[in-house]
């Protein structure tokens, strides 16, 4: 089963006074990858500008702007229409030779840079000494491993919803005792690539039930990780809400870390303080369609405009 869901984001940069360029990288549009499928994905910015358009060579869809022109304001509105896949149920456990196979992804490229360390992500005395009280028990096989330190980050960090700059560290958190979600996919990449599991970084949305218990914002972006595991693929884990990755993730850009994908990041010329304001929302948009219905869907479509975009700053998640 799968179901369809509307977001609508709303970016909006106000500047002190009038700034003369904006140059700016946007990365708002869901991924189309096994469980997710985009129907539609439309930018309108103001004021107008040409949009260019590429893809990342994991997926991600990258649009850029070119501001050549005075403005004190910028208003990014990005509309999307994604169907999501109902994911597999995972097994209680995997296997514990998944440990052996593991080290022999060491010097495979695909995993490589999964399994190294980040920008953000870095190997520090204080998340070395946070993995030796977490590390992999004698008889805890990857899986377990990743869902108990994903149950437990919640007693490590407290979420803060606003806490975080968009180049904040994993030390800088530990050190706070909080932080945002983009934090805790922080820490649990760290803990993992440390274990010896290639982990990487995705953004997007999360869409809150009325009758859900998550800790995360719902008018604003979200963040979590992905595991590599023999057998299973890359299984998703959101140490934010202490939970697997499910139907009500939808998934914008992939990387090692945020400092690969945050969803705005630009350079202005001026001199000016800037204000910036986000929201976001995320309904269902249709009944739930069967599985056959999720594989007759068509390619995605992008609706392209002459459109603009900018900010001096990387937005935080």
């Amino acid at each position: 089963m799968s179901t369809l869901y509307q977001v609508r984001h709303v970016t909006r940069y106000r500047y002190e006074s009038e700034i003369s360029e904006n140059v700016m990288e946007v990365r708002q549009c869901p991924l189309t990858r096994d469980h997710q499928r985009v129907m539609s994905c439309q930018l309108k910015v103001k004021p107008r500008a040409r949009l260019s358009r590429f893809e990342e060579y994991l997926g991600t869809v990258v649009h850029s702007f070119d501001i050549p022109q005075a403005h004190q304001e910028l208003t990014l509105t990005t509309e999307s229409l994604v169907e999501v896949k109902t994911p597999r149920e995972l097994p209680q456990h995997g296997e514990f030779d998944w440990w052996q196979q593991l080290k022999k992804l060491e010097n495979q490229t695909e995993y490589l840079d999964f399994m190294m360390f980040s920008p953000l992500v870095q190997r520090t005395p204080r998340l070395e000494s946070l993995f030796e009280g977490m590390m992999p028990q004698e008889s805890e096989d990857p899986l377990c491993y990743l869902q108990r330190v994903n149950r437990e980050l919640s007693q490590i960090l407290e979420y803060r919803a606003v806490c975080t700059q968009a180049d904040h560290t994993i030390d800088q958190a530990l050190e706070k005792g909080q932080g945002a979600c983009q934090d805790f996919a922080h820490l649990l990449i760290g803990l993992g690539r440390m274990a010896g599991i290639p982990c990487r970084y995705l953004s997007g949305y999360l869409f809150h039930p009325k009758d859900s218990d998550y800790r995360s914002s719902s008018d604003a972006t979200h963040a979590w990780m992905e595991a590599y595991l023999p057998s299973l693929g890359w299984i998703g884990f959101d140490p934010t809400n202490s939970t697997v990755v499910g139907s009500h993730h939808i998934s914008t850009a992939l990387g090692r870390d945020h400092k690969d994908v945050p969803p705005t990041r630009g350079v202005c010329k001026g001199f000016a303080a800037s204000e910036l304001s986000v929201a976001v929302q995320v309904t269902p948009a249709e009944a739930v369609h069967s599985d056959d219905d999720f594989k007759r869907m068509d390619e995605s479509v992008y609706r392209s405009e002459p459109l603009s975009l900018t900010a001096p700053q990387a937005q935080q998640q």
